[in-house]
């Protein structure tokens, strides 16, 4: 069963694609794994070119979950030295 989030629709979660990680538009591309090419220097340009079946709203979603993610997420930090 695929589910979709109401905001992100091209951000969809099926058990069966990619155990289950956020990936894009039902296919089996994760978000992270969009996110480690654009972290490695790789720009939008590069990822249309590179993976044709992937849109560009499908990087900018991308980018809006994860930021939101990280807005839900609790990081345990230690004090710097």
């Amino acid at each position: 069963m695929k589910y979709v989030h109401p905001r992100y629709p091209r951000i969809t979660i099926d058990p069966e694609v990619c155990t289950g990680q956020p990936s894009i538009r039902g296919m089996r591309f994760p978000v992270t794994s969009l996110l480690a090419y654009l972290s490695s220097g790789m720009t939008y340009e590069e990822l249309l070119t590179e993976f044709p079946f992937l849109e560009r709203d499908d990087i900018l979603e991308a980018l809006s979950f994860s930021s939101e993610r990280l807005h839900e997420s609790f990081f345990p930090l230690q004090k710097a030295a």
